[in-house]
């Protein structure tokens, strides 16, 4: 069997606009940039929902899929097949289904830290039953997690919270010191969902995720507002915003997913924008994009997956009262229709950028930093993997990713980058 250096592992949650409410599986796109080669692998898990964001073990042997169906989920790195899953209900209760352990990070090849609750907790994958909770987060609704770059700290961010009581914008993210059980909350202008770390620094970046509550008051089935969008810098030690960038809201970098670092760039993917943006680190001020926005006659190919989205999109608000959020929805999208670029990773040599778009339901390969297309393929539909009408979405259902790629150090190219690389101050502006 072919062995292939590059393992693209994506969450999927299914067809329809609500992933948070849909399937939960993982797709494993498989390729050899020698020869442009590829594979996939694809797996549906029965009683589990909202799959959501996917993580690896350093070793690459054992994946984690985040859901919002309060459920931890491993699955074999290697061949998708699910070989344990917990009920978090066992540990704590939940104020809200959008709760879930959809992020985690792996502090070795056995333990994981995931949120349960109001709760970190730390697991070893021999024994889920038997979680340690290590202390609260202090956020509304915590989101995508990572490791600062000293191991010293999980940075995240925090979704609106839906429910009376806890309910409005976030308008945070949150730090916690592994080594105390501590947190704090820091305050933002906009709430954030997603970070990436510095590979070297206790730095980190978190980008806004901005929505409205239907009819004022509903954060559980939100909608796209069509304001500013925001970057911060942070440092992780003192708690403080060192840089942030802003766009006008006429900018296409609505709804972002999956966010990744080069040594020259922070790299996001939009959901709704149908883009991909790269903001330059020295400057924080520059940008470029990628656009995936659909012509019409890609909408035309694509009318199932289409006719589900407006159909999901009228069942989650009312069109009369709700009028302007839909006249947003279709701003941000850019008549575009579909959602998009969801998934969204660089590999560890930072020349080889992979994508998973929703809407289209394709993955594509950029060559990085060009942005030129390397490869670009169209996946099967989600009725090879599931029983339903043939009239029904195709699409998959793609979510965050997670590349497993080679060390930079196996490469010439991975090594010149090492030499390359610069340091930067805390705190420089």
């Amino acid at each position: 069997m072919k062995a292939y250096p590059y393992r693209f592992h994506i969450a999927l949650d299914g067809n329809g606009l609500n992933g948070l409410e849909g399937r939960a599986g993982v797709c494993q796109f498989l390729f050899d940039p020698a020869d442009n080669s590829y594979a996939h692998k694809i797996s549906y898990f029965d009683g589990i929902a909202g799959g959501h964001a996917v993580s690896v073990n350093p070793a690459g042997t054992i994946g984690f899929l985040g859901n919002t169906g309060q459920h931890l989920l491993l699955y074999d790195a290697l061949d998708c097949a699910d070989i344990a899953r917990q009920s978090t209900l066992r540990f704590e209760t939940n104020d809200t289904s959008l709760r879930g352990s959809t992020h985690a990070v792996w502090l070795s090849d056995r333990e994981f830290v995931t949120a349960i609750g109001d709760y970190f907790y730390r697991f070893d994958v021999n024994d889920l039953g038997a979680g340690r909770r290590l202390g609260a987060h202090a956020v509304k609704l915590p989101h995508a997690i990572k490791l600062s770059a000293s191991g010293r700290y999980l940075v995240y961010g925090s979704m609106d919270h839906p429910r009376m009581g806890r309910a409005g914008e976030a308008r945070e993210v949150g730090i916690f010191e592994l080594a105390t059980g501590s947190a704090r909350r820091i305050e933002l202008p906009a709430t954030c969902w997603h970070v990436v770390t510095d590979a070297t620094q206790d730095v980190f970046y978190c980008l806004s995720f901005r929505v409205l509550p239907q009819a004022y008051e509903d954060y559980h089935e939100w909608a796209m507002a069509y304001l500013k969008e925001y970057a911060f810098e942070i440092d992780a030690e003192s708690g403080q915003v060192l840089r942030h960038w802003v766009c006008s809201r006429d900018v296409p970098a609505h709804i972002n997913s999956d966010v990744t670092l080069s040594e020259r760039e922070l790299i996001f993917c939009t959901g709704a924008s149908q883009t991909i943006v790269f903001i330059d680190r020295a400057s924080f001020a520059r940008y470029r994009m990628i656009d995936e926005r659909p012509d019409l006659a890609t909408l035309a190919v694509n009318k199932r997956a289409l006719a589900s989205q407006v159909a999901d999109a009228l069942s989650r608000g009312s069109l009369i009262p709700d009028s302007r959020h839909f006249v947003s929805a279709v701003r941000i999208s850019r008549f575009g229709i579909l959602d998009s670029v969801y998934a969204c990773q660089l590999s560890a040599d930072q020349s080889l950028l992979f994508t998973a778009n929703r809407g289209l339901n394709h993955i594509t390969v950029y060559d990085y930093p060009s942005n030129e297309i390397r490869l670009q393929v169209k996946m099967p539909d989600l009725h090879e993997y599931v029983a339903l009408p043939r009239s029904a979405d195709p699409r998959l259902g793609f979510h965050h990713g997670y590349l497993c790629s080679p060390a930079p150090a196996a490469t010439e190219n991975g090594a010149r980058r090492l030499k390359r690389a610069r340091p930067r101050s805390r705190g420089s502006r």
